[in-house]
């Protein structure tokens, strides 16, 4: 089976193949017992395959009904699902869903509903772990305003952490929101927020794991004007 690799890390995996070609060159010419460069082609195989399986960039469809559906944006974990008051661009209480990603999931980020983006902001801040509840309003971070289908308003927010430094967002304000399409990627671990009306319907708990563009996390209820 073919692996997809997302564009965000062709240059990456190109600059670490030739890093690695030169140690291991290096290594094999200079080096001596054979055991010690042996070593090394073996290390950074390991590691090559890992840079590779971070930028891996499946082609996900989902199949279920989307009628007022939030997917999940990324691959991860539901770190935390609880009421807050988003202060930066709702400033309201909201229901905010947080996956948690490793250095081992999928980083793409996509749409969690279809509809309209509305704003999308940047914000400098700190680098904590991701983990961290914290994270949501100190660290570096990206946040996409969309207007789904029935009106109602949903915020999602990439999270910069300790590892990752790159937050990349494609989404622009006028774009149509396509719950199939990428709306960004993170590099290098981090986390995704996502936050809902009150009355939303939310079928997942802290501890899941979800696949991004493909998990159903809730259902956004029937705006009153619809």
């Amino acid at each position: 089976m073919k692996v997809k690799i997302h564009s965000e890390g062709i240059n990456i995996l190109i600059v670490v193949m030739l890093i690695m070609i030169v140690i291991n060159l290096s290594a094999w010419m200079f080096i001596r017992p054979a055991a010690i460069p042996t070593t090394f082609t073996v290390i950074s195989a390991i590691f090559y395959l890992l840079v590779v399986n971070f930028f891996r960039s499946p082609k996900r469809t989902f199949h279920g009904d989307r009628h007022n559906v939030v997917v999940s944006s990324v691959d991860g974990t539901v770190v935390a699902l609880e009421e807050v008051f988003e202060p930066e661009v709702l400033r309201r209480r909201v229901r905010m869903l947080s996956v948690f990603m490793s250095v081992f999931n999928v980083h793409a980020n996509w749409f969690p509903v279809d509809g309209e983006v509305l704003m999308v902001r940047h914000h400098n801040g700190r680098f904590l772990s991701a983990y961290l509840p914290k994270a949501s309003v100190e660290n570096e971070r990206s946040t996409v305003l969309i207007r789904a289908t029935n009106g109602q308003e949903v915020l999602m927010r990439q999270i910069a952490g300790a590892v990752a430094r790159r937050i990349v967002t494609y989404a622009e304000p006028g774009d149509i929101a396509d719950i199939k399409d990428h709306m960004g990627f993170i590099k290098f671990g981090s986390r995704v927020d996502i936050y809902l009306p009150l009355d939303a319907e939310v079928f997942v708990k802290i501890g899941d794991k979800t696949t991004g563009g493909v998990s159903v996390v809730a259902r956004l209820r029937e705006h009153p004007d619809d």
